[in-house]
């Protein structure tokens, strides 16, 4: 039993190095894309990646917004599915926010880069995977 889901997944999704983004192609067809860890996260509600806006996870998440993130703890094979909405974020205030020191190896013209975004994940449903069985709870 989890006592305090927000603080049990907080600490998994923080010792993941990687996360797992899922979301819809154009033909209608699941990818997975593994993803840096979120820049940033408020709570298990809101979770910032960067990534390219040429990119065909941001075309697809224009079409349709609906994706997942996965955590996985691999030494205790636990993980948390974080389903909900994705946003593409484009504006000076939130790319330089989440604008990182060494973030040029990707967008070579800087936090002005037109080819760099920030995906907005706000979490609408949370699934709970461990001991072999898989637990829902509310946002």
């Amino acid at each position: 039993m989890v006592r305090n889901p927000e603080k049990t997944f907080g600490a998994l999704i923080d010792k993941c190095s990687t996360a797992q983004l899922c979301y819809m192609d154009k033909d209608g067809f699941p990818v997975t894309r593994a993803m840096l860890a979120p820049r940033e996260r408020h709570g298990i509600r809101e979770f910032y990646f960067t990534t390219n806006t040429s990119s065909e996870k941001v075309s697809a998440l224009r079409s349709n917004p609906k994706a997942s993130i996965y955590f996985v703890d691999r030494r205790f094979f636990r993980g948390v599915s974080l389903a909900g909405t994705a946003e593409i974020l484009e504006d000076a205030a939130t790319k330089e926010r989440i604008w990182r020191e060494g973030d040029e190896q990707y967008y070579s013209k800087g936090v002005t880069d037109p080819d760099y975004c920030v995906i907005k994940i706000t979490v609408q449903k949370i699934r709970f995977y461990s001991n072999f069985k898989s637990t829902d709870f509310s946002v």
